[in-house]
């Protein structure tokens, strides 16, 4: 009975090269803390972890404290479900194994029960910017983007990670994380899952186009959509222009200038497409001037900047090649209920990995970004919303 089934999912790829899989919108872990009082000292421990973790980390950019939009996947046969970060600042995947001791309240991957299962034994480790870490064995197995029931995405023989143990993640709301970046920044050179899609030929373009939604601080609402395979024109208006990657590693690409009311910076920079980060990050000096730009208030104590929910601040304006990308108010405050709101932006001051910038989620709701694999290059087409 296996096989058949086994069959029938593989049959039911081949039939179509599009697929569109929802995310659901969360409250951020930050939102979450600050709003019961726990996020300055939460930031010292994230500093200590910092402070004697290794030097050498090798996902430098990657903090998902933030994070707001989360993506279902499966892994096995029959499938075993987990909620994923797909994160286009990183190309590992990687889930809670059933050995791990610190991760009993995620999902966890358990091996015996996956008839698809096939070991691969090498040990593997990823230290992130934040100080959090995530280790264990590779292994090989179907992964599918989307829950079950739904309309799937699934590549046999995915190379991912079996966590065997956590250190920051513990306490999160999701159970891992899936890089959708280039092979190139992969920890052990792992094939990524979509690269492997492609690579398969189970899909109609080497692109995805990325939607989010503008919902606010709820919890478990639809937050937007990605498409694989194809542009979305049901959410997404049409390509206003496509920009080179100027790396193949993240999606990172150079801006001319960024600016809000009467301030404007001028000065090129690189930067990242990132999904995995809910605020846009750059550096303390310009981040400063524009916030100062829109009326937001720096708050040193939990080391974000304060806006009016109810403020009518100017756009930000980033531009990228020869045209100029708005990003509204709307877009930029974020809500953290109970009448607070903070402004989308956050000091960020690259150390050495060449970059400038971070561009979160503010930018995407307002402007889907369309990922194109084949052609390294990005697009952006207005949001519908």
């Amino acid at each position: 009975m296996k096989s058949v089934l086994v069959f029938a999912a593989l049959l039911g790829v081949a039939l179509a090269g599009v697929f569109q899989i929802e995310l659901t919108k969360i409250q951020s872990k930050r939102m979450r803390m600050i709003a019961d009082g726990t996020w300055p000292a939460y930031l010292k421990y994230k500093e200590f972890l910092r402070s004697s973790g290794k030097a050498v980390v090798s996902q430098p950019a990657n903090d998902y404290d933030d994070l707001e939009y989360i993506g279902n996947g499966t892994l096995g046969t029959p499938q075993q479900p987990f909620l994923i970060i797909l994160d286009t600042g990183s190309s590992n995947l990687w889930v809670p194994d059933s050995t791990c001791a610190a991760c009993s309240r995620k999902h966890r991957y358990d091996r015996t029960k996956s008839s698809t299962f096939v070991d691969n034994g090498q040990k593997w480790n990823i230290g992130y910017g934040d100080g959090s870490n995530a280790g264990g064995v590779l292994a090989q197995d179907t992964y599918c983007f989307g829950s079950t029931g739904t309309t799937q995405l699934c590549i046999p023989n995915t190379v991912f990670g079996r966590a065997t143990h956590l250190s920051g993640f513990n306490n999160d709301a999701t159970d891992g994380i899936l890089g959708l970046a280039f092979q190139t920044i992969a920890v052990d050179h792992v094939v990524p899952p979509l690269i492997n899609a492609i690579s398969q030929k189970l899909l109609d373009a080497p692109i995805f186009t990325v939607w989010l939604t503008e919902v606010g601080p709820v919890n478990g609402k639809r937050g937007g959509v990605f498409t694989y395979g194809g542009l979305d024109t049901t959410n997404c208006g049409p390509i206003i222009a496509y920009q080179p990657l100027s790396a193949a590693t993240y999606w990172q690409f150079k801006i001319a200038g960024i600016g809000a009311g009467s301030y404007s910076s001028n000065t090129g920079a690189d930067v990242i497409s990132d999904t995995g980060t809910s605020f846009i990050g750059g550096p303390t000096g310009i981040v400063k001037e524009i916030a100062t730009a829109v009326g937001a208030h720096y708050n040193a104590a939990n080391q974000i900047y304060t806006i009016g929910c109810k403020a009518t601040p100017p756009d930000v304006v980033i531009t990228i090649g020869t045209n100029k990308y708005n990003i509204k108010a709307k877009n930029y405050i974020v809500d953290g209920g109970n009448g607070q709101c903070y402004f989308g932006f956050f000091p960020f001051d690259s150390t050495g990995f060449g970059l400038s910038w971070i561009l979160g989620d503010p930018f995407i709701r307002s402007y889907c970004n369309t990922y194109d694999i084949g052609q390294q290059r990005i697009g952006f087409a207005l949001a519908n919303h």
